[in-house]
């Protein structure tokens, strides 16, 4: 059963890769270029909810996400944002930071935030086809 979190972001059609435990989403607002969304798959609504399978899986999920945007992205640094205020299921924002630009797609991506906090109202919007093509952009270079 996914939940009503990985579905809000696309679900299935955004996704980039899936482990026992997780789901690597392309977020479809994007405040940095490949902006993603790290979704649990398990029924938690808590961090501590999670099982010890999970927390061991998140490794796996983030080798992979890490490696997948260092070659597309370029990042400086990464954030990991775990709001779950609007959508309570377990998840996380992964937002690859940069300074200056990334072009993609026609789109200009800027990090309107660097060097500080991520700027989550400034972003590109990618449409319903903009962001599966994206996830299939990302999966064709995933590797974990």
């Amino acid at each position: 059963m996914t939940n009503p979190t990985a579905r809000k972001f696309g679900f299935p059609d955004t996704l980039v890769a899936e482990t026992p435990h997780w789901l690597v989403l392309v977020r479809p607002q994007q405040p940095t270029y490949g902006s993603l969304v790290l979704v649990c798959k398990e029924d938690a609504k808590a961090f501590s909810d999670l099982s010890a399978g999970a927390f061991a899986d998140l490794k796996t999920a983030v080798d992979g996400i890490e490696a997948l945007l260092r070659h597309k992205v370029a990042y400086e640094r990464i954030n990991y944002l775990m709001l779950m205020m609007v959508d309570p299921d377990v998840h996380f924002h992964v937002l690859p930071r940069y300074e200056g630009e990334r072009r993609h797609g026609g789109h200009t991506f800027a990090d309107a935030g660097w060097p500080g906090q991520p700027q989550l109202a400034s972003h590109v919007a990618l449409s319903e086809e903009e962001a599966k093509a994206m996830a299939a952009e990302f999966a064709a270079r995933w590797r974990a």
